[in-house]
């Protein structure tokens, strides 16, 4: 029996067979374990999750598939909540707590930068994404997809890329590949107290691309304090942001809040 209309407003592309998910499984590791799975859309990751996990909550923001999903799927162990993840409490989950599902490209970077800081209740994250995606939390320094998302990615995790997807796996086909990329979540390097302050100046960082690290973080912080941070930790004038890795960044901030 066919679901209900994809809408182009969800960024709705569902995956075709459920054979293509075996990367995610893979790497999520979900038997015994709790997992919250964002954007079930027709069950098809559902139905494998809730084969293993000891509990699955799907999390689906479009109401007629959220209720189309509970007639396709008759697993005990899954709930479901019609709801945005991005409004979801992520500091409250239980602890051991994985995260899984299809992200449509307008949510998927905002959420990843949301959940990377839950390493105390959520050891993993497993997602499907657009390729481009995936290709900014894996890059290295110096690559043309490097930038913020990249470094936070490193501060809270070890991010990798378990596969790819063509386009014809999914209905309907999107433009682009998609691809799926685990987090193992992680302590951050500095005290919880010290990250807000560190996460703004990365963002500040890369906020204009096309200047400087010098220019960048003076429009922030005020040109004395940006030579003098730069010239602690012998970064040149020249560097721009992209050239430096996560030690970098976190020689930056030492040199910047040490008197």
């Amino acid at each position: 029996m066919p679901g209900p209309r994809l809408k182009k407003k969800f960024g709705q592309h569902h995956l075709v067979r459920s054979a293509l998910c075996r990367p995610l499984l893979r790497y999520l590791e979900p038997a015994g374990q709790p997992v919250i799975e964002v954007g079930p859309g027709g069950g098809i990751l559902t139905g494998l999750l809730a084969e293993q996990a000891s509990r699955v909550l799907a999390l689906e923001l479009d109401p007629e598939w959220a209720f189309a999903l509970p007639r396709q799927r008759g697993d005990g162990v899954m709930a479901l909540a019609v709801t945005d993840a991005m409004d979801v409490a992520w500091h409250r989950v239980e602890p051991g707590t994985l995260v899984a599902g299809n992200l449509p490209y307008e949510i998927a970077s905002a959420l990843v930068r949301r959940l990377l800081p839950h390493h105390a209740r959520i050891p993993r994250l497993a997602f499907l994404v657009q390729r481009e995606v995936a290709e900014r939390f894996v890059a290295s320094p110096g690559s043309r997809s490097y930038g913020l998302l990249a470094v936070l990615a490193r501060v809270w995790s070890e991010p990798r890329i378990l596969g790819t997807v063509a386009r014809g796996s999914f209905r309907p086909p999107p433009k682009v590949e998609g691809a799926f990329i685990g987090f193992a979540l992680r302590e951050p390097p500095l005290p919880e107290a010290e990250m807000p302050a560190f996460v703004r100046m990365i963002e500040l960082a890369f906020s204009q691309r096309r200047k400087t690290l010098r220019n960048a973080l003076a429009s922030g912080w005020g040109k004395e304090r940006a030579e003098r941070a730069l010239a602690r930790c012998n970064v040149g004038s020249k560097a721009r942001a992209e050239e430096l890795d996560l030690a970098a960044f976190l020689s930056l901030h030492r040199a910047a809040t040490s008197r």
